[in-house]
């Protein structure tokens, strides 16, 4: 007898289960373009994604919160049954974590305000002569940290390296395009008043979701059966793109 494809995931999840008891995920996040609060709960593509990945492991007892990004990290570095999204997957963050499967992928632009021909950066070096505003403990601020820049003005939100942008407080912010048209909008500003000056192509990757090491291993294959089951059906593409799990 040949089994369906959703029997055989449903008989996967059972042997995965196994008679362990129920534990509580506190899935953590920051407020960005893929993750917000939505009616005064947490929403956005990426938390739709993991909500239904957490549904379909049977792990219902869960909770999705959001956090500056140094704090859900700690989180995540620290506690057990803590899921941190979106987190981009480096090799020096590869031992830190127990990774799930690509969400997406991110590029990070550096911008400027149009306008201002004395600011010009045609190289990574280039950018160093300037001040740049980055988010604590995210990627960016431990790559340009880690290349030397001494010009970095740390802040623990997204909207706060943004309106120092705007008011002329830093001079550079890199940033993904997906956050910077957000963020304009949210800011009554034209995004075309912002110039893309550099890409950091060393940062380019792909957006995971990871548990918290100290996080039992059947948990994690639970999870990671559910997303590569969202996947393979392609409602990883339909909840990014904003629709509903059927």
């Amino acid at each position: 007898m040949r089994l369906r494809p959703t029997t055989c995931f449903v008989l996967l999840l059972a042997l995965l289960c196994g008679n362990g008891h129920a534990e509580s995920i506190k899935a953590v996040t920051e407020d960005t373009s893929y993750s917000y609060l939505q009616d005064g709960r947490v929403g956005g593509p990426a938390s739709r994604v993991v909500e239904a990945m957490l549904q379909r492991a049977g792990l219902d007892d869960y909770s999705l919160a959001l956090y500056p990004w140094a704090r859900a990290y700690d989180m995540a570095l620290q506690q057990p049954n803590v899921l941190i999204y979106l987190i981009a997957r480096t090799p020096e963050r590869e031992p830190l974590f127990k990774w799930l499967g690509e969400v997406t992928r991110i590029e990070y632009h550096v911008y400027k305000l149009r306008g201002q021909p004395d600011i010009q950066v045609r190289t990574l070096a280039d950018a160093k002569h300037y001040s740049i505003g980055v988010l604590r403990d995210d990627v960016r601020h431990q790559y340009l940290q880690a290349e030397g820049f001494t010009k970095l003005v740390i802040a623990a939100h997204n909207r706060d390296n943004f309106r120092r942008l705007l008011n002329r407080q830093v001079q550079l912010v890199p940033m993904p395009e997906r956050d910077a048209m957000l963020l304009s909008a949210e800011a009554g500003v034209d995004y075309a008043s912002l110039e893309r000056v550099y890409t950091l192509d060393a940062l380019t990757s792909g957006l995971y979701m990871a548990y918290s090491h100290a996080t039992a291993d059947a948990i994690v294959a639970r999870s990671r059966a559910a997303f590569d089951s969202l996947k393979s059906e392609g409602l990883l593409t339909q909840l990014m793109n904003g629709k509903e799990e059927p």
